[in-house]
């Protein structure tokens, strides 16, 4: 039998839960070790599968694979774990910004092993999303991260932090029986097909291949209904306007480690779902209702960033932010090109590293000020060197500045959807999408302005600059922005593997 990296890292930061929750004699300062230690060995299990995958053009489309034939015998359900090139820098990415969460929560006093635990859980949920091949294991790692993300919230979060925490939970209720509602449907459509063919109901790779032959030929109606129960549940999550409401509140009131975690890999999850589901499994579907979607993306991109403008608070104003950002995934998306769908991945993956990025430095500016309203922030820079550099990278970063990872994520995105033939219209929806762009770059440097280059306030006389966690917690993060900008093949290549079948499906 081969090794079992996959369920390894799935697994090991649950083990730390249990670690931290259960052991007795750990002292906060032991907790904080001993959590650091498991999300560490996890980030490095995943860069030993990422240097060991196969790019070549003859390797397996899925690696790593790892199967429990009839792990739920009744329904045909199995435990099947792999990778592709889609799946594995998601991978890479929450293992990455889970480490670095338990070094922004350094500080975390108030019931430390309960917290620790919690933010461990959540990471393992995220986890088994990306790594699950099976769609009931893939739902239940989607329902996994709800209870901590609710307790991580209501307990160490701010503000009206219970009703952000409800609002969340409610829309995440709502998009997940949207979601299950869609895969019992799937399940009865395809189901007995794939069993009298020797396969589980539930397997995403059998189920994309039934795709290429009879499941998506059928004339059937069933098939957009099932396409937009399961993309509903993904666009909540990512999310799409007018689906969004829930993302400023969660980001406002939840403590700055959660919110780095959220913006970073919780809403990928529903770009990597339309993905791996919607566009794989129901290729015609995704083409008949391309140009609707696409243009909930333009309202997605030109809505955030103009409500952006309007925020006085820092951590509301980067949640709006992505809101405007995800726009630019789902236009990648429903290009349905080559060069979108991987410009789309980057996108994400830029996505999480920039804004976990700005989310740990309003977390620090807040700890150090205890402040978040820019009309009462200025002039921190000569006070913040440090985190005056590293917040600025974080916010050009955003803007697409050329050498940042988003820059080269956007333009995969742009030039992918206006050279696709998805529309006929879908220049003009790429170029409204491009003038986000410019709005982006007005509120990133006014926001920056603002925050450290006005006038010197005197009740900010003293305050510090970032401490060596602090810079050990984010400098990471500004290599990550820069080696992507500057090397984007590093990701590219590997995400290319993934997305070139799904695009040959679609005809692109």
């Amino acid at each position: 039998m081969d090794f079992p990296w996959l369920s390894l890292i799935v697994f090991l930061p649950a083990a730390g839960a249990i670690a931290v929750a259960f052991y007795p004699r750990l002292q906060p300062r032991s907790i904080k070790l001993t959590a650091a230690a498991f999300t560490l060995v996890t980030f490095g299990l995943s860069l030993a599968v990422f240097a060991m995958f196969d790019r070549s053009s003859g390797a397996d489309l899925f690696q790593f694979e790892e199967r429990v034939t009839d792990w739920i015998p009744i329904i045909h359900a199995d435990y099947h774990l792999g990778v592709d090139g889609l799946s594995l820098p998601f991978l890479v990415l929450t293992t990455f910004l889970g480490f670095l969460a338990v070094l922004v929560s350094w500080k975390v006093t108030i019931r430390p092993r309960e917290y620790f635990a919690s933010l461990l859980l959540l990471e393992m949920g995220i986890l088994g999303v990306f790594s699950s091949l099976d769609l009931i294991l893939f739902f239940l790692f989607w329902e996994v991260e709800l209870i901590p993300m609710y307790m991580l919230i209501t307990i160490w979060g701010t503000g009206r932090k219970v009703y952000s925490a409800t609002k969340f939970v409610i829309y995440t209720l709502v998009g997940s029986a949207l979601m299950l509602a869609g895969i019992l449907l799937l399940y009865f459509k395809a189901g007995p097909g794939l069993v009298a063919a020797g396969e589980s109901p539930f397997d995403m790779i059998a189920l994309s291949q039934a795709a290429q032959t009879w499941l998506n030929t059928d004339t059937i109606s069933l098939l957009p209904a099932i396409f937009f129960l399961l993309f509903f549940g993904f666009a909540i999550k990512l999310p799409v306007f007018p689906l969004h409401t829930w993302l400023p509140d969660a980001h406002t009131d939840a403590p700055t480690a959660v919110s780095v975690i959220l913006a970073g890999v919780l809403l990928k999850m529903g770009g990597y779902g339309m993905i791996r589901l919607c566009v794989s499994i129901f290729p015609g579907v995704a083409r008949d209702y391309a140009p609707l979607l696409v243009t909930f993306a333009i309202i997605s991109v030109l809505y955030g960033a103009a409500v952006t403008l309007r925020q006085r608070d820092l951590k509301r104003l980067i949640a709006y932010s992505s809101i405007s950002h995800m726009g630019y995934v789902l236009l990648g998306i429903f290009a349905l090109s080559q060069v979108s769908l991987t410009g789309a991945a980057l996108q994400m993956v830029s996505h999480g590293i920039v804004t976990g990025l700005l989310f740990a430095m309003v977390g620090l500016v807040y700890e150090k000020t205890h402040e978040r309203n820019l009309d009462r922030l200025g002039g921190l820079a000569r006070q913040m060197p440090i985190i005056v550099v590293v917040f600025s990278v974080a916010g050009l970063a955003s803007l697409g500045l050329p050498g940042t990872s988003g820059f080269a994520a956007e333009f995969l995105v742009f030039v992918g959807s206006f050279s696709s033939n998805a529309f006929s219209s879908i220049q003009i929806y790429t170029v409204l999408g491009a003038l986000g762009i410019v709005v982006t770059a007005g509120y990133i440097l006014w926001m920056l302005q603002r925050v450290f280059y006005n006038e010197p306030l005197e009740q900010y006389e003293g305050v510090r600059d970032a401490n060596v966690v602090e810079m050990v917690a984010t400098f990471p993060l500004v290599a990550a922005i820069m080696l992507i900008g500057i090397y984007p093949a590093v990701l590219t290549d590997i995400i290319k593997v993934g997305v070139a079948p799904i695009a040959g499906m679609l005809g692109t």
